[in-house]
């Protein structure tokens, strides 16, 4: 019966992610833009977002930190849009903003009523064209960025973990060093600099526009041509990193004093880039150890053992090989290392013992559900629909990737854990309060 009941329900979902195929239209500018367009009118909103394809992988090792910095400095302004009025004219017009930074790229985007279209594209045309980089709006975004470290990685507990992770992971390739980068670096840099960084990566021909909502395409496509069109297309060869890490041979261990109250336990493995095939296995091994409260670290290491009081694991997607992290936070009067081993024994039971159907099935069905999911709002299609492009030149990912994740068996989740879930492949950190130090 439970059989038959879980594979009713994954027919189900199936049926429902049929019924909802995501249509677009795409396109190149002259200058290399590339554009794409989703029609929905179910909401009279629209999602306008601009991907420019830079993230901290593409800085100087020796200015750390300009991606995310450049994430606060396009909020300046521009020639026509006067300083600190970006966000006003976004709010007043009944919307909503905001961007965010990886190790590979950079997301803008504007949320706003339907009939305020034309504002956002131009908006976006500005930020591209004519943003404010001066020594005003450096010397203020340098404070911010600053106090934004500060907090981040001093003030808030555990907050250094990506930090260490990748820091202690990584000796050759740029993810050493994560979005947030140096305030040093940043104390550092010239306004030259700042300009230099923007006039390579900041182009049209490495950037992707992506509009979803409540739009007319062939009115969209005149307002694209009369705010876009006339940008230049940059000349010079847009700098990529090519450094490749060197395969590890012994594990990493390292412990992290910090202003905790509980230890923890963090490991980092070494994983493929997104979309090889390798990643999906991976992508839903830490599903099945730690996704939902009846996942594998959450019942036996949270629940039954009581040696944590939360233990996860995601894989941090990446354009170039690159982590999973898998965390546990002890629980009063437990020992990281009596925690390690706990996360050490679910970690063997994946390798030696093959998932059963039923767990496969369940595993399925929550993949499905969180594919389904993230693209439940436009906002959501839009980013997806740019990453796709990005980083596959395929956009139709966005209906299709699913099948990738599906053609997972349970024999590839074991060989997956088998060859990735090492201890030479791995980073295992211990976080323990300053006052055992």
């Amino acid at each position: 019966m439970k059989h038959f009941l879980v594979s009713v329900a994954l027919l189900a979902s199936g049926i429902i992610y049929a019924q909802n195929k995501i249509k677009f239209t795409e396109y190149d500018l002259p200058n290399g833009l590339h554009v794409i367009l989703h029609e929905d009118h179910s909401t009279p909103i629209v999602a306008v977002t601009v991907l420019y394809h830079v993230g901290s992988k593409n800085e100087d090792p020796q200015r750390t930190g300009f991606a995310h910095f450049f994430e606060h400095l396009m909020f300046e302004g521009s020639e026509n849009i006067k300083r600190g009025e970006f966000m006003k004219l976004v709010q007043n017009a009944g919307g909503d903003l905001n961007a965010n930074t990886s190790f590979d790229r950079t997301f803008y985007y504007e949320v706003l009523p339907s009939n305020q279209l034309e504002l956002g594209i131009w908006m976006e045309s500005e930020r591209m064209l004519h943003a404010k980089i001066d020594t005003v709006g450096v010397e203020t975004q340098r404070k911010v960025v600053k106090e934004e470290l500060k907090q981040r990685n001093e003030n808030t507990p555990y907050g250094s973990i990506l930090n260490e992770s990748f820091g202690h992971a990584f000796v050759e390739h740029p993810y050493r060093w994560t979005p947030g980068g140096s305030p040093e670096y940043i104390n550092k840099a010239s306004l030259q600099e700042f300009i230099d960084f923007y006039k390579m990566f900041y182009v049209p021909n490495n950037a992707t526009l992506s509009i979803a909502g409540d739009i007319n395409p062939a009115q969209t496509k005149v307002l694209i041509e009369k705010y876009f069109g006339g940008i230049p297309r940059s000349t010079q060869p847009i700098s990529r990193p090519n450094k490749v890490e060197p395969v590890k041979t012994a594990e990493v261990r390292d412990t992290v004093f910090d202003n905790i109250q509980l230890p923890a336990v963090v490991m980092a493995y070494h994983i493929p880039a997104q979309g090889t095939p390798d990643y999906y296995a991976v992508n839903m091994l830490t599903t099945l150890l730690s996704q939902g409260k009846s996942s594998r670290m959450q019942k036996s290491i949270v629940d039954k053992q009581q040696k944590a009081v939360y233990a996860g694991a995601f894989p941090l997607s990446s354009e170039d090989p690159g982590l999973a992290l898998v965390f546990g936070i002890s629980n009063m009067g437990v020992a990281p290392a009596d925690l390690e081993a706990a996360m050490n024994v679910e970690f063997d039971n994946v390798k030696q013992t093959l998932i059963s159907e039923e767990e496969f099935q369940k595993l399925r069905n929550q993949v499905e559900n969180d594919f389904v999911s993230a693209n439940a709002k436009v906002s959501g299609i839009a980013e997806n629909l740019a990453n796709y492009y990005v980083y596959f030149k395929d956009a139709n990912l966005i209906n299709t990737e699913i099948d990738r994740f599906m053609k997972v068996t349970r024999e590839d989740l074991q060989k997956a854990a088998q060859k990735y879930l090492t201890k030479e492949n791995r980073v295992v950190l211990y976080y323990l309060p300053k006052a055992a130090n």
